[in-house]
């Protein structure tokens, strides 16, 4: 598999994409910002996870979540002060930071501050958005729609290839089974690394049960999280997405579908031992 380009500051040592990795990239974080002080908490156990355990993490939080199931369901600080939070977490931590962007405008002010561009997963067929995410040559992640099939990918990597993007990262996240439910087709693993680009496994979004929830907001099945991370480091994923909160329960977004941020060290003794077995494994000739 082509090597990736590291990121800068704390993880120069490290490229994305490649099995040749001891470990794989992980993407954590608050699924919103919810004030400057919760974001930089998280950033700071976060970046002291990453030193000791020498992870390539990257901090992962939004500044405005425009996909809600209720109109009044919060949303974020918005984008100018989203993106001051995200450059102080960056500073402060050392943690290359990544947030997700909705409109044109919102990909090129995104591209000032943070490392990783990312694409939502409705928006994944809006060319125009992926193609001014990767005007300014910054690595974008693509999260693959609920609707997208793997045959679909590889259309979609070439959008964002053709537009300049540093590096192209493409996150399953589940697919649309019935109502109020997703599942994971694993099959979708060699569509994305034949591409070349990496492939991120959502452990978090892909326990969700869209507007399943209390009063039509989206729930979640939480304890699947484990399960479905451990699936997808065996299967040979570049790296896994988690959003975290230190009380899920209380989380002003997406709560049930958050992993417990004083549960995910246990879960990494669990899945770093998994991904180092699983990259000394050669490639079966099938």
């Amino acid at each position: 598999m082509t090597q990736k380009p590291g990121l800068s500051g704390l993880r120069e040592s490290f490229t994305i994409g490649s099995r040749s990795l001891p470990s794989p990239l992980w993407i954590v974080g608050p699924d919103v910002i919810e004030d400057p002080g919760f974001a930089l908490e998280i950033g700071h156990t976060l970046a002291e996870t990453a030193r000791t355990r020498s992870l390539s993490l990257l901090y992962k939080a939004s500044y405005e979540k425009a996909n809600r199931s209720r109109a009044d369901s919060f949303r974020g600080p918005g984008i100018e002060a989203g993106l001051e939070v995200l450059a102080r977490v960056r500073e402060e931590t050392g943690l290359p930071v990544t947030t997700d962007v909705h409109t044109d405008e919102q990909a090129r002010r995104a591209a000032e501050v943070v490392d990783v561009i990312q694409i939502p997963a409705f928006l994944c067929r809006q060319n125009s958005l992926l193609e001014a995410a990767a005007a300014g040559g910054r690595i974008v992640n693509l999260k693959k729609g609920q609707f997208l099939s793997p045959g679909d990918v590889p259309q979609r990597v070439e959008v964002l290839r053709s537009g300049g993007a540093g590096d192209v990262w493409v996150t399953e996240r589940g697919v649309s089974f019935g109502y109020q439910r997703l599942v994971n087709d694993l099959r979708v693993l060699p569509e994305i690394q034949r591409t070349g680009a990496a492939a991120i496994f959502d452990a978090t979004h892909s326990v969700q049960t869209p507007g399943g929830g209390v009063g039509g907001s989206s729930g979640g099945e939480r304890p699947m999280i484990p399960v479905l991370a451990r699936a997808a480091v065996a299967a040979g994923f570049d790296g896994v997405f988690f959003e975290v909160h230190p009380e899920p329960d209380r989380a002003l977004c997406d709560g049930p579908n958050a992993l417990p941020l004083s549960q995910l060290e246990a879960l990494l003794d669990q899945l770093e031992p998994l991904a180092r077995l699983v990259r000394e494994m050669p490639d079966l000739p099938l």
